[in-house]
């Protein structure tokens, strides 16, 4: 089994959890964004074998426990720490263990220290830096499609340096995680001839030195950082978009890039696709299912060109039958994709198995479909010689306007092609005065070429080149970023249209191939003392400290396989996602992209299209009305329901008083430590929910149809447990 960031992050809160509760029984309490981390690398049973008797949300409402510990496994917001207040001044539980997901503002570390019931009840804090979200084995994102207008619009230049500093951290929480103090590198690029508005060219370089200094405080902080291992030192490089803006605007035809791109997959806590399952039969209906690393059909299918994809579906299919002959329907024609769906229509018994292979063969057809009607294959011709700048035998292309425009002229292509098509074309010209774009664009028909223009021209904001003021402006000779290969390379006529390579491929391949990357283009935050650093990586084993409690025992095969960490600042595309496992599997590392969010071709351009836009209509997270504590957590418990008044009262008719004592205005003195409970509470006490308290739902399940997510106290023995204006210098003074 192979390196998987899911699989890391999950074992790094599952130890931390088990180092905590050492075989007692505890409460977890977490927030609607840890609960997020959580559902996506942990499963709640996993969490629940832990000595986990009970998961709550910090933001609801809570019954007192103070004879149970608990675990606080919170982000770090300024809200979520007024919740932790709240419950420090109830003493809603007896001990406090503080789990940061990331980094405490120093100013609300302070809250705490200046509060003497939370210096009472605090029994351990820590930083645990799992802030991330990993999507595949190798891709991690951060859900955060903002990051690209606070990286690029001109109106967010305030937000950009806070915001770099945020995504810093959550780089570092990655490298940490993985076990590596990488080596940082960053793309610099050349701009040459100088382009005024692509005031993002500083951009890496910014980040690469904040991650540097993040990692190197890490380190200082943690002296079992980094984990002792036999494996030649991971590299961190940091890019952004500029490093490739044909990558986003290509049409891709691997199974994963394609269908992200033609179909209407919807991306958020999971990714799902809507599809009709039982299609023909009596139980028929549409149904929502989720594409992820559980799907053994997807993950060993989507980095396969979609006419490989197919033949792999249908000779597994085929596979299938001729294993199970009494399900084959012997009039039927297991050569085509309707016919297979039609026979899958016939297996009951096996539900699921028929289920994902509906999922994928109807997937596959509609690409087709799509592929076909759309005339994609004259489509992607051009734009092959547009992203290469070479034709199918490498030479320089002739009549590329001409092919053009001759594809804008066709209706079966549509609208967002077309304008994909002509930014590109803008991009292989390195720039053309803006009334010939518009004339382009007027010619393709497309409904607001004014927009489309500024669509265009906010390229240049990303480092593209595509307008130019004058068309006596001689064209500017633009060094490219790699050498340009000039030796043809035989290429299969079917494969013709997938000859582009992103130039993330490129440079991963210079990289750990031992011919290196150029440094005036890759420098490095902290030049190696060998010049030589990509060889000396292959052979070199790093001396580590000692190795922290999260990352024993997972030694392995794969601990000896250099780590690269690719950050791409702006989003990331499929494309790129598929070139770190080539490159994994054919040179023998493990390769991660790290990204703020993934990108499909409309989704950039809509992001290109807003950098325009006014920062109101942008609706930034940060410009929302800010979270705040919910009140029901600063009050007093709802009162208990009346009972006959008992026979001895005291003197004045008053109740014995229990619990806090009141003040004169009627609000209880949390200051005042509350008398100890009964001896035998602790024992008699049952773990399961009180006064109606609804457990927490994790990986998405509801409180009204999951199993509860609560355990019985060892006491209650006879029942079986249950398992569960920016880039300015930084002041050096």
């Amino acid at each position: 089994m192979g390196l998987s960031a899911i699989r890391e992050q999950r074992e790094i809160i599952i130890s931390t959890i088990k180092s905590i509760t050492r075989g007692e029984w505890k409460v977890l309490v977490i927030d609607e964004a840890s609960k997020k981390i959580i559902d996506n690398a942990v499963k709640e049973d996993d969490i629940l074998n832990e000595n986990i008797a009970n998961i709550e949300r910090i933001e609801e409402k809570r019954d007192m426990n103070p004879d149970m510990d608990a675990i606080y496994l919170l982000s770090p917001k300024p809200h979520i720490v007024d919740c932790l207040m709240a419950d420090f001044e109830r003493r809603r539980y007896r001990k406090c263990f503080l789990v940061w997901t990331a980094l405490l503002d120093p100013q609300l570390r302070h809250r705490f220290d200046k509060s003497r019931q939370a210096q009472e009840q605090i029994a351990n804090f820590q930083t645990l830096p799992v802030d991330y979200f990993p999507r595949e084995s190798h891709l991690i994102t951060f859900r955060d499609p903002w990051s690209f207008p606070m990286l690029y619009h001109p109106a967010c230049s305030q937000l950009v340096l806070p915001h770099m500093k945020e995504l810093a951290q959550k780089i570092v929480g990655v490298c940490v995680s993985l076990g590596e103090y990488p080596q940082v590198r960053w793309y610099k690029p050349r701009n040459d001839p100088p382009n005024p508005k692509h005031e993002a060219s500083v951009l890496c370089e910014y980040l690469a030195n904040e991650v540097q200094s993040e990692l190197d405080s890490f380190a200082n902080l943690n002296r079992d950082y980094p984990p002792p291992t036999n494996r030649p030192p991971g590299i961190l490089m940091i890019t952004d978009r500029s490093l490739d803006l044909m990558a986003p605007l290509i049409h891709e035809f691997t199974y994963q890039a394609m269908a992200h791109d033609l179909l209407p997959i919807k991306v958020g806590d999971k990714v799902l696709y809507k599809t009709v399952v039982n299609e023909g039969g009596a139980d028929q209906q549409e149904k929502e299912m989720e594409i992820g690393e559980k799907d053994k059909i997807w993950v060993e299918n989507r980095h396969r060109h979609m006419k490989d994809t197919i033949e792999k579906l249908m000779g597994d299919f085929q596979r299938f039958i001729d294993e199970n002959p009494h399900f084959t329907n012997t009039e039927g024609d297991a050569t085509s994709l309707n016919a297979i769906k039609d026979m899958l229509a016939g297996l009951p018994q096996f539900q699921e198995l028929k289920e994902a292979y509906s999922l994928h063969l109807s997937m596959a057809q509609e690409c087709m479909n799509i592929f076909q009607h759309h005339r994609l294959p004259d489509l992607a011709a051009v734009e092959q010689t547009l992203a290469t700048g070479f034709d199918e035998d490498l030479r320089k292309p002739k009549n590329v306007s001409d092919q053009v425009v001759r594809l804008l002229d066709d209706d079966a292509i549509g609208p967002s092609d077309r304008l994909r098509l002509i930014m590109m074309y803008c991009l292989y010209r390195e720039g053309m005065i803006i009334d010939d774009v518009q004339r382009m664009l007027i010619h393709a028909k497309l409904p607001s070429e004014v927009d489309d223009t500024k669509v265009i021209s906010n390229l240049d904001l990303l480092g593209g080149r595509t307008l130019r003021a004058d068309v006596r402006d001689k064209k500017p000779t633009v060094t490219p970023i790699f050498p340009v290969k000039t030796q043809p390379a035989a290429i299969d006529e079917e494969y013709a249209l997938s000859r582009f390579e992103p130039n993330l491929k490129i440079m991963l391949e210079e990289m750990v191939s031992g011919r290196g990357l150029d440094t005036a283009v890759f420098p490095y935050t902290r030049q190696p003392m060998d010049n030589n650093a990509e060889l000396a990586m292959q052979s070199q084993a790093s001396l580590r400290s000692a190795k922290p409690t999260w990352a024993r025992n997972r030694m392995s095969a794969v601990e000896n396989r250099q780590r690269v960490i690719v950050f791409m600042a702006g989003g990331a595309t499929y494309s790129e996602s598929r070139a770190c496992y080539e490159v994994s599997n054919t040179r023998g590392k493990d390769v991660f992209l790290v990204s703020s969010h993934m990108l499909t071709p409309p989704l950039f351009i809509r992001q290109l299209r807003e950098l325009d836009a006014s920062r109101r209509r942008l609706d930034l997270p940060i410009d929302r009305p800010q979270p705040k504590a919910p009140d029901h957590l600063f009050m007093r418990n709802d009162p208990p329901p009346p009972r006959p008044p008992p026979q001895n009262l005291v003197p004045g008719g008053g109740l014995p008083t229990r619990g806090h004592q009141l003040q004169s205005n009627g609000s209880a003195n949390y200051d005042r430590p509350p008398p100890q409970p009964p001896t035998a509470g602790l024992a008699a006490m049952s773990m399961n929910s009180a006064s109606g308290r609804q457990p927490i739902p994790l990986n998405g399940v509801s409180s009204s149809d999951s199993k509860k997510l609560e355990k019985k106290s060892k006491v209650e023995g006879e029942e079986k447990k249950k398992k569960r204006g920016f880039f300015h210098k930084k002041d050096k003074s």
